[in-house]
């Protein structure tokens, strides 16, 4: 498999290609942040766009669709190297209050649209099972696409369920919600952790109590993930996750990528930057990175400048204004996800040998 330093496919965007708010950006940091992206495109993740096609999948997204905010020309355009596809099930009480056996139904159903969409757009997405395929899939003009997080709610007493899940490509789990990841983390809970571990699957703390969160951290040997989150010392909404527990990430070798979520990071690509400015220094410039929650249709509140995948290059060059070396720039973008699926994959190696 091609690694990093390999000579990368053309990404296909241009300072000129971008809406016109990229005006507000000055222009010599726009170039360079579209130079950076052809190198090191954008692991974005979280997108939700396989729950809305499948509750409506009459969308084309070969061409920009107003239905929807993602598509493949608006992840072009963005920079968009590889995709973190969410499969979980809409959040809301009567989804909390659903047996397990309907959560269960309800994935499975998402995984198998997420895999038609790659059969579907077989020159432009394609599915990624480790951190080799991140680099493979950039350098033939591909959008890596991860399957995950599924909930961890379907676990329900046997580890069997997770096995199935890895045999069906995915690749990560989100504990929040599960019986076994409530107020602790149960003994069934580190079983799932050490079974999580051992099939290189990723462990998602979106969602988890700051508690829960950094005792799956502490018991996990592989790096663990928060897959989009903002600083709740900057807006102590719930969904957002606390220092003490981006501490813990880092701890754990782990990564939080910042949302994009006008309720949870400001109404501004300046305000999601602070949050960016945050996370990078409590976790570490090893320890942040980008989770959009793009994939919604129209409604959705989104901050100006980021309303869509295509405002990459915008965040970019606002990071570069404030100072962050690109060398910085390129592990938030490209470097943090790759060395955590790494790390993860050589966590299971390890697990095998010892079994």
């Amino acid at each position: 498999m091609a690694d990093l330093q390999d000579e990368p496919h053309s990404v296909g965007i241009g300072a000129e290609d971008l809406p016109a708010p990229a005006a507000a950006v000055a222009a010599g940091a726009l170039d360079r942040a579209v130079a950076l992206l052809a190198v090191h495109p954008v692991v974005d993740g979280c997108n939700t766009l396989v729950r809305t096609l499948h509750q409506s999948p009459y969308h084309d997204i070969e061409t920009s669709d107003a239905g929807v905010d993602t598509d493949i020309p608006r992840l072009r355009a963005g920079g968009v190297g590889a995709q973190f596809w969410s499969l979980l099930v809409p959040s809301g009480r009567a989804h909390e209050d659903a047996p397990g056996d309907q959560v269960l139904s309800d994935t499975l159903d998402q995984i198998d649209t997420a895999l038609t969409l790659m059969r579907r757009y077989p020159n432009s997405l394609c599915l990624a099972l480790g951190a080799d395929d991140l680099a493979d899939a950039r350098n033939r003009g591909r959008i890596a696409s991860f399957l995950g997080p599924v909930p961890g709610r379907t676990l329900t007493g046997s580890l069997g369920v997770l096995r199935a899940f890895h045999a069906l490509g995915v690749r990560i789990l989100a504990p929040s919600g599960a019986p076994w990841a409530q107020e602790e983390l149960t003994a069934f809970g580190h079983e799932v952790v050490r079974e999580a571990n051992r099939l290189g699957i990723l462990l998602d703390l979106t969602g988890c109590a700051p508690a829960v969160a950094r005792r799956v951290a502490g018991a996990s040997k592989a790096p663990v993930i928060i897959s989009n989150t903002g600083a709740a010392s900057l807006n102590p909404h719930p969904g957002n996750v606390t220092d003490e527990v981006l501490a813990a990430v880092r701890e754990a070798n782990g990564l939080a990528m910042v949302t994009f979520d006008t309720v949870r990071t400001g109404d501004s690509l300046h305000a999601v930057a602070d949050h960016l400015d945050h996370v990078r220094a409590i976790a570490g410039p090893h320890g942040v990175g980008l989770g959009a929650t793009f994939g919604t249709g129209p409604g959705h509140p989104r901050p100006t400048g980021l309303t869509d995948p295509s405002g990459y290059p915008r965040l970019i060059a606002e990071l570069l204004e404030r100072g962050w070396p690109e060398s910085e720039v390129a592990l938030l973008t490209w470097g943090n996800a790759q060395r955590v699926l790494r790390d993860a994959e050589f966590t299971s190696r390890a697990a095998g040998h010892r079994r």
